[in-house]
């Protein structure tokens, strides 16, 4: 059995000086249960903690590491950068090259601006598509998260399901007013929205494959509906990639989907374990942000060399070796075969969402496509799961609202591993 002794330390210290102990709400294991793992190291597909435990990691720092862990390439392009300059606050040929990288990718991606987080990355995204359009109300989906910018915590998934919380204090009733809300996958709802909000709605902002209720994927015809809503109605369509983007496929989930949006958030692949993000899109609509426009946008780190080099880096090796994706796939399918024959074999009701490299596991015999089908699964026996896998050195998401994020540093012996670490359940 694993010993946690230094991590409890570490957690009871936290306490004291952090609030919850933990800096990201999801890392403190309330939903789970338990002490919250602190890590010391990381490498390819592994994790260390500070009790020298080993952990086959499913979360990949939440979706950035689709290389695995210290990859050497990365980390040589970033000891360079460090020694060269920490930050300027002043225009690089690296920003330049970077955006070059992008737009060559991604598809609809004419114009692209840096930022340094995907919460602000969506912000952004939002605040344009309302500059650029002159209105002022977005719909956004049940369970979806687009970070923690007050217009998305109105019914925003993971986190705050985690949590159990409802409503947000300190987000204005103003706010909340403007932000409507639709299932995922009902485009009916979405269609009785726009009729009873006919010309207010600046943007339509949907994970594309959503990850903060469990790894959901869109029905058949929802996003080509959306999509011609937004057209007829002259209504901004935005992506958020945030985890979807270079990760699905190198062009993302609107490639994977073959949809095109009008502006697309990133995140995590995109700054390679690094705090980067970015919004793009189609350059009519792009170039009303500052300097060319008047809808303000800033960041004094924004293309900060050290993290723009880690995810330029990252970006690189996936253009130019695409069988990556196809390996990713390939490990991810073994995976869900395996977890599937297991549960069976047990008579454990469950069901399995996938979507390239993206998976979630859910405790229940119904299909799972929206908050509402997700929050009616078995979250007690998640739990269970969770700390019974952890137990046997397989680091899981702490909460049965997130999307396991595989590697491409993951073998088939780990895979096998953690199969055979479910038939001991």
């Amino acid at each position: 059995m694993y010993s946690y002794k230094e991590s409890e330390k570490l957690f009871k210290r936290a306490q004291a000086t952090i609030p919850g102990g933990v800096n990201s709400p999801v890392r403190a294991f309330k939903s789970v249960g338990g002490s919250p793992i602190f890590m010391k190291s990381a490498k390819g597909a592994y994790l260390f903690d500070v009790d020298g435990n080993k952990y086959i990691d499913y979360i990949a720092s939440w979706g950035p590491m689709i290389l695995g862990h210290c990859h050497e390439d990365v980390v040589k392009a970033v000891q360079h950068r460090v020694s060269e300059a920490i930050s300027f606050g002043t225009p690089t040929e690296l920003e330049i090259q970077m955006a070059e990288l992008i737009t060559g990718m991604a598809p609809n991606v004419d114009l692209v601006r840096m930022v340094s987080s995907g919460t602000e990355a969506c912000m952004s995204a939002i605040r344009l598509a309302r500059g650029f359009t002159g209105k002022n109300k977005i719909i956004k989906f049940d369970g979806c998260y687009h970070g923690h910018a007050d217009s998305f915590l109105v019914k925003a998934g993971s986190g705050l399901a985690t949590f159990n919380i409802q409503t947000v204090p300190g987000v204005t009733a103003g706010v909340s007013a403007d932000t409507l809300v639709a299932p995922f996958n009902d485009l009916e709802a979405v269609k009785a929205l726009i009729k009873a909000n006919e010309g207010q709605i600046a943007a339509i902002i949907t994970e594309p494959v959503v990850g903060n209720m469990g790894c959901i994927l869109p029905e058949p015809g929802f996003m080509e509906g959306l999509r011609k809503l937004c057209t007829d109605h002259k209504i901004i369509f935005v992506f958020d990639e945030v985890m979807t983007g270079f990760r699905l496929a190198l062009g993302g989930a609107q490639e994977r989907l073959k949809i095109d949006a009008d502006l697309v958030t990133y995140g995590k692949v995109i700054g390679g374990g690094m705090p980067v993000g970015a919004f793009g899109g189609k350059r009519e609509i792009m170039e009303h942000i500052a300097p060319l426009g008047s809808v303000y946008q800033a960041g004094t780190l924004s293309g900060n060399p050290v993290a723009t080099v880690a995810g330029f880096t990252t970006l690189s090796i996936l253009k130019n070796n695409p069988k990556i994706y196809a390996d990713l796939d390939a490990k991810t399918n073994l995976l869900k075969d395996g977890l599937h024959k297991s549960l069976s074999a047990k008579g454990i009701a469950h069901t399995i969402n996938q979507m390239g490299s993206m998976i979630s596991l859910h405790f229940g015999d119904h299909k799972v496509n929206n908050f509402e089908t997700a929050s009616k699964c078995d979250i007690a026996f998640f739990n269970k799961f969770f700390h019974h896998m952890l137990a046997h050195g397989i680091y899981l998401p702490p909460s049965a609202y997130e999307s396991w994020f595989l590697n491409n540093a993951l073998s088939e012996n780990d895979i096998e591993q953690t199969i055979e670490a479910l038939n001991k359940l």
